[in-house]
């Protein structure tokens, strides 16, 4: 039988997963190549022999999704995987457009033959976008479940740019665990809030193993969503957060709507800051989709050390640069404090931004007068430190979920800004978690 020649499209997540859970050892498939998109230096590797399986002994290799029609043709692929996630529904097509008129079927797999089925109950905290508010969300849950006595363990959604055979599975307990594995700053930006708050969170690359390991400590599991990206495990409780800063990408972004479609709870977040049109029409667009969800308002009000720093100062604010990029916020937490508690300006970093910074800025020219807080791997955190650097300003307004002094050197005096989710009236969290407490 000839195998079918298939390339995954991905991002160093999504792309990993689909291939263990659907094609490692399906001898009906040859998995050619897979190509990756918005992670720095990721092209040009290759998917190891150690995780690949029996039927790849030399890897898989990896390349650049620029090159995407010139390997359909020399590789002589029959399918193209899409995998990876927070996508406008027009982007989609246009790759399976290109992809088709390059002469391969374009293939996107279902959402259950991908989910991982565990031993424990599993409660998934995902969203609609990049930056809705997830994390604080997922957070809470971990708070309530422990406050009631249950063993939680987070496994997040991957996020693996280093050595993929070290990186299979990896337990983040303590702050050292994560200079132990070599942690890039999104990374950090997503475990280290669990670790302060006192829930164990897995990652890395096999999510099958991660799982079976987070059972073995935990009562309830915890997914925690990255993107908006599909759950990897099947769910007992599946909580979907929305964004009403940007209205409507509940509905145009994949797989963002087909969250909101599966969801049992939605949380609409940020009430506090957006506008009340806004609001509705989010409200609106969950009840004509997804009826039967409950629907729990929330908050994230800002907590900002040392505000009176900022009062009629010129301010550098740094974000959260996933929630910048490829999430397409202007603005965040930081600039939320930057405008409450009075700054006289916020200065824009175009102009003194070095190296990859700059980078970005040219791949992402929609950011606004914001500097996201990159830091894929040493030299993309040596870039931002000598950005901040450079900037004249008075005070620096940390907006990304850690600590990034703890990271980066900065000279200027500094503030941090926190945000934790504010559940506004009934129904909340207590309430739809109550099977589990």
């Amino acid at each position: 039988m000839n195998r079918i020649k298939t390339l995954i499209m991905g991002a160093a997540g999504r792309d990993f997963h689909n291939f263990n859970v659907i094609y490692r050892d399906n001898e009906k498939y040859d998995v050619v190549a897979f190509t990756a998109t918005q992670i720095p230096d990721i092209e040009g590797r290759v998917y190891p022999a150690e995780l690949a399986g029996k039927l790849y002994p030399e890897g898989i290799p990896i390349y650049d999704e620029s090159d995407l029609e010139i390997l359909i043709d020399r590789l002589k692929v029959e399918e193209v995987v899409f995998a990876y996630s927070d996508i406008s529904h027009e982007t989609v097509m246009h790759k399976a457009s290109l992809v088709i008129a390059a002469g391969a079927h374009f293939k996107l797999l279902g959402a259950k033959p991908t989910m991982v089925k565990s031993t424990k109950p599993v409660i998934g905290i995902g969203a609609v976008r990049t930056g809705c508010g997830k994390s604080q969300t997922t957070r809470l849950v971990a708070e309530i479940l422990r406050a009631a006595g249950k063993k939680v363990a987070a496994i997040r959604h991957p996020m693996p740019y280093g050595d993929l055979v070290a990186q299979k599975v990896q337990r983040f307990a303590s702050i050292a665990d994560l200079k132990k594995h070599k942690c890039t700053i999104e990374e950090m930006e997503e475990y280290e809030p669990h670790i302060n708050t006192g829930t164990i969170i897995y990652a890395g690359v096999d999510y099958e193993a991660i799982l079976r390991e987070a059972e073995k400590e935990a009562d309830i599991i915890l997914w925690d969503g990255g993107n908006n990206d599909l759950p990897f495990y099947q769910l007992d409780l599946n909580i979907v957060i929305v964004d009403p800063h940007r209205p409507g990408h509940e509905l145009t972004y994949y797989p963002g709507e087909t969250n909101l479609l599966m969801a049992d709870v939605v949380v609409i977040n940020k009430i506090d800051t957006a506008d009340a049109d806004y609001i509705e029409e989010v409200r609106w667009n969950i009840r004509q989709v997804n009826p039967t969800a409950i629907v729990i308002d929330a908050a994230s009000p800002v907590a900002v050390e040392n505000a009176d720093l900022i009062l009629g100062k010129k301010a550098l604010v740094i974000e959260d640069g996933p929630t910048l990029t490829h999430g397409e916020m202007k603005f965040g937490a930081g600039t939320i404090a930057a405008e409450k508690f009075g700054a006289l300006d916020i200065v824009d970093p175009r102009g003194y931004t070095v190296g990859t910074i700059t980078d970005t800025f040219d791949k992402y020219p929609e950011i606004g007068r914001v500097l996201p807080a990159m830091g894929y791997g040493d030299q993309q955190m040596k870039d931002l430190e000598a950005t901040i650097a450079n900037i004249d300003c008075d005070v620096v307004i940390i907006g990304t979920p850690i600590d990034l002094r703890r990271v980066c050197k900065i000279k200027q005096p500094t503030v941090r800004v926190t945000y934790d989710l504010q559940e506004i009236g009934r129904p909340n969290l207590i309430d739809v978690l109550k099977p589990y407490l």
